[in-house]
This record gives C-alpha cells, sequence and structure tokens, in this order.
C-alpha cells in the first residue's frame, strides 16, 4: 500500500540482534544466475553500515533485514529500538513488524491454491464466486485474473483504515458498501488495487468456506511453520507484546502511534509478521512452493505468480501475477513493496539465484525513503548494472512536458494538483521531475527514454523513465512503478 488514507551491532546506540540460524537446507534447483562470492561475504556488515547510517540521519526507530539464498538463511537481523520511549531494542527473531502490502502475497497464494484445487477459474468472471454483483464495464466483466494483474479497472479508496478497534467491521460486510467506480476495460491497465486484493481474499473465503483470517493460517502460516504471523486485528493477546512500535517523527522526536487497523482490506494489507516467519515465506517461494516437506503450492502457480502478466509502458516491466517484476533480466526480479503510515517494507526475490531479502522499517517520514534506499543498496551490491549511454536528442522531436497524474487514486475525491508530477526540462538536454518532497535530474539514454542520475552510488539500480501516447493521450512509466501509469494533464 501507498498512503493509506488515500491511501547493529551495538554502537553509539545502534542496537542488534540475530536471529540463530536454522538448520541448512540443500537448494532445491540448481540456481541458473551465479552470484559471485565477493557479493555474498560481507554482506551482513554492508547492511549493518547501511542501516547505522540511516539510524543516524533517516529517522529510523527500528528495523528489520533478513536475506535467504540457495536454500538457507544467510541472516536474520534486527536494528534499533522497538519501543524507543522504553529502551527495548528489536529483537530480529521475535519482534514484530507490518510488512503492509507484502501481505497481499499469502493472498495471492491462497487464491492460487483455489485455483489447483479446481475452485477457481482464473478467466471466470468474479461474479461465479460472489455473493453479490460486482458491476461489468460496457458488458465485460472483471475476471479473477484481472485481480492477480491488478487490472480490474477500478478507481482506488482512500478510506481503508480505521480509526479504533470500534470502527472495525469484517471485510467481507466492507466490500458490499464500499465499491469503487468501475472506470476502464478490465484486462487493460495496470492500476493497483487493494480493493481488488481483499476481493482475491473474500473468493477464497466463500469457495473455501473458511473465513479469511482462519484460511491463511491453516493453509500458509501453519504449514511453513510461521507461528509469528496473522492478519487479526488487535493482535491476538499472544503476539502483542512482540509487537514493534509505530512512530511518526514530530518537532525532533519519534512520537509513539497506535496500532493501525487495515481489517477493513484485511487480505490486502492487515498483516503482522517477524522478519523470521518472512523468511520461510521467500524460502518456499524460492522452493517452487516446498519448505522442509510442506507443500503450499505446486511448482507451476509458483511460475505463474512470477510470469510476467500486463504492462502500462512499452519496453519495461509490468505486473507479474501478484508480483511486480522489478527487473526483467540480469537476473530477473520481483518482489512486492508495503507501506502503512508507520512501517515500509519491501520482499525481493531473485529467483534465477535462489536469493531473496525482506526489510522493514519504522520511524519517520525518512524511514519510508529509508526503506527503498536500503533496497536498492542490496539490489546494486547483488546484482550491480552499469549506466546506460547517454545519447542527443533525435532530430526533432519535442517532448510532452508538463503536470502527469497517477491512474491510481480516489476517483470520487476532488483532484489535488499539487499531487501531480511536474516535468520540466533541464541544462544539458536532460529534464526534471519534481513532486511535493523532492526534484530529480535525469538525462537522454534514448528517444522518450531518460535515466535517472544517482551522482556516485555504483552497482545501480538505474531508475528508467519514458514517455509514450495511449491514443491521443500523452503518459509517462517509471520503471520502478509498473503498477501505475501517469498522464499529462497539463502542459
Amino acid at each position: 500500500m501507498v498512503k493509506t488514507r488515500l491511501l547493529l551491532t551495538t554502537a553509539v546506540g545502534l542496537l542488534a540482534t540475530a536471529a540463530p540460524a536454522p538448520a541448512k537446507r540443500p537448494p532445491v534447483a540448481a540456481p541458473t544466475y551465479q552470484v559471485p562470492a565477493e557479493r555474498i561475504d560481507g554482506l551482513a556488515d554492508f547492511v549493518d553500515g547501511v542501516m547505522a547510517q540511516q539510524i543516524a540521519t533517516r529517522e529510523v526507530a527500528g528495523a528489520v533485514v533478513t536475506i535467504v539464498y540457495r536454500g538457507r538463511v544467510l541472516f536474520t537481523r534486527g536494528y534499533g529500538m522497538a519501543d524507543v520511549d522504553k529502551g527495548v531494542p528489536v529483537d530480529a527473531a521475535r519482534t514484530l513488524f507490518r510488512p503492509g502490502s507484502v501481505s497481499k502475497m499469502f493472498t495471492w497464494t491462497a487464491l492460487l491454491q483455489q485455483v489447483e484445487q479446481g475452485r477457481v477459474i482464473l478467466d471466470a468472471d468474479v461474479n461465479t464466486y460472489l455473493d453479490y454483483r460486482i458491476p461489468e464495464y460496457k458488458g465485460q466483466p472483471i475476471r479473477v485474473r484481472d485481480l492477480l494483474s491488478h487490472t480490474p479497472g477500478m478507481s482506488d479508496r482512500s478510506d481503508i483504515v480505521a480509526a479504533s478497534p470500534d470502527k472495525l467491521v469484517y471485510y467481507a460486510a466492507w466490500l458490499k458498501t464500499h465499491m469503487p467506480q468501475l472506470l476502464w476495460a478490465p484486462g487493460t491497465e495496470v492500476a493497483y488495487s487493494n480493493y481488488g486484493a481483499a476481493l482475491a481474499g473474500y473468493i477464497v473465503e466463500r469457495v473455501s468456506g473458511e473465513q479469511y483470517p482462519d484460511y491463511v493460517e491453516r493453509h500458509i502460516f501453519k504449514p511453513l511453520g510461521m507461528t509469528s504471523t496473522t492478519f487479526r486485528e488487535p493482535l491476538p493477546p499472544a503476539l502483542a507484546p512482540r509487537m514493534a512500535t509505530g512512530y511518526r517523527y514530530e518537532d525532533g522526536r519519534l512520537i509513539a502511534q497506535p496500532f493501525e487497523l487495515f481489517s477493513l482490506i484485511m487480505p490486502a494489507g492487515s498483516a503482522t509478521s517477524s522478519a523470521v516467519d518472512m523468511n520461510r515465506f521467500m524460502l518456499a517461494m524460492l522452493g517452487g512452493g516446498r519448505l522442509d516437506g510442506a507443500r503450499i503450492l505446486k511448482p507451476e502457480s509458483v511460475r505463474l505468480l512470477m510470469r510476467d502478466s500486463v504492462a502500462n509502458t512499452p519496453g519495461f516491466p509490468g505486473m507479474a501475477h501478484g508480483f511486480f517484476v522489478v527487473r526483467a533480466a540480469g537476473p530477473r526480479l520481483v518482489g512486492h513493496g508495503g507501506n502503512t503510515d508507520d512501517f515500509h517494507s519491501n520482499m525481493i526475490l531473485a529467483p534465477e539465484a535462489g536469493l531473496g531479502f525482506f526489510v522493514s522499517e519504522t520511524g519517520g517520514e525518512g524511514s519510508y525513503g529509508g526503506r527503498t534506499e536500503l533496497t536498492e543498496a542490496l539490489i546494486g551490491r547483488l546484482f550491480p548494472q552499469a549506466p546506460a549511454v547517454r545519447v542527443a536528442a533525435p532530430a526533432g522531436e519535442r517532448l510532452p512536458l508538463g503536470a502527469y497524474r497517477s491512474n491510481r487514486r480516489d476517483y470520487s475525491e476532488p483532484v489535488d494538483p499539487k499531487e501531480d508530477l511536474k516535468i520540466a526540462s533541464a541544462d544539458g538536454g536532460g529534464i526534471t521531475v519534481a513532486s511535493e518532497s523532492r526534484t530529480s535530474y535525469w538525462q537522454r539514454i534514448g528517444p522518450m527514454l531518460f535515466e535517472q542520475v544517482t551522482g556516485t552510488r555504483a552497482g545501480g539500480p538505474y531508475e528508467r523513465l519514458r514517455f509514450y501516447q495511449r491514443g491521443r493521450e500523452w503518459c509517462l512509466g517509471f520503471t520502478s512503478q509498473p503498477h501505475v501509469v501517469y498522464r499529462l494533464v497539463k502542459s
């Protein structure tokens, strides 16, 4: 989820704990991409250094990082504080974090379990499995497959957070009274949909006869030994004392926040989990759906989750099925991010290398960028790239500069032009991309194609943007945002 209302080694106060490493497991299949040993060696020290800097400069209160490789856990570490006011450090093995929309990967797993059992057909109308009706768009229904690719053609919803436990209603009831507008034909354009993911969870509930939180506990968490993961809110008494506190940064201080409540869209983002549980899920995904003798998915179902579905921007990575495509090749990377107001997470898998990592941070607004910087630092170290060659503009090319607006928003709410991206020309033949919080500089690498200038950081990843047309409309796509498209609204 994006904004939800649219929605170390001990040193100088930096605290870390390392979870005991489980017994090594042989890799389930020989990787086809070899990560050089020097990129793996010293990886824990590398992460320690990044996190030390972030705690010092990025308003990070607490964080966890876990990395798996070739069927085993390389390391699991906690950083900073689970409770700043009480001085409780993050315990990598026990402290719980909110993975946000990374939770959706459990829902897509549950949905494909039902596909495997023949209870759900991917190309069926979603109404086949519901006890209420989703309208069609000009006679075209939303298919189950469209939920997986985030192409239901729907508006987003901004009212997905409950203010207090007494305001919670079961998500199934909420779905029936908070249906978004259908705006374009299903299957044609990616616009990230919390409602669509929650609907997938409800389909699982309907066809299995089990309430969603019971289902995922029995058929995913229990088989994988994920004893610290739940979708239930408030947290069960056995787990509540282990929860990391969420924070905001106000007037120079980290201010504790109450436990966030996402049960209105439960299957789309209300999970709570530990780093240890998340590495077990990654090992299962990298193991073709199997871990320690327990199988949650067939290998072909895992391959489907990671296989391309729909892309908005020509030539750029798009959506897989549930997973985002982070990099198309060299090696292929898939993953999913998750942001609540207080927690910022990422899960990245490199199936060809047998490697995956999960990170989660809480703190001030800077921890949101910190999560992204840590993710990029790990990708740049493990799977480095070279920047593209800069080129001159083709003769006669005129860039469609101006204000661009995301297709992922609540269309029932007034438009706020301050949230638009402003694209302008810059010295040296480049462009700038300005948002409310920052301005970035980009240089040309091809016709209508630009790469972000990242200064001295080596190895990438190097973000790209492309201008292109859909019909008569000018659009803008970013390699890191396959889940949305931006349209020119003012030149």
